[in-house]
């Protein structure tokens, strides 16, 4: 992992894209990290950077993480269950 200051990597931009193909750059400013500089290697893996550092998908996260704390969750089959009746386009009667 290379660790560079923003004055750094605003000279020298083109470097520091190509040396983050190997590790993350970490981006510092006043001495303290403030940024990561990744390579992303498709659309896909951009997407799952992006939704993972998105406020409002974290607090829905966050807030499925305690239901199941509190509640203990749902078990495995009955899951399946439920999105396989929820999907079903002819219920049964």
């Amino acid at each position: 992992m290379r660790v560079a200051s923003v004055v750094e990597v605003k000279a020298k931009l083109s470097a520091y894209m190509r040396a983050c193909k190997d590790d993350p750059v970490v981006i510092t400013r006043n001495g303290k990290p403030a940024a990561v500089l990744l390579a992303v290697d498709d659309q896909d893996e951009l997407d799952r950077l992006v939704l993972a550092y998105t406020p409002k998908f974290r607090a829905i996260l966050e807030a499925a993480r305690k239901q199941i704390r509190e509640t203990g969750g749902i078990k495995h089959d009955d899951f399946w269950d439920q999105v396989e009746a929820e999907s079903d386009p002819m219920p049964s009667s």
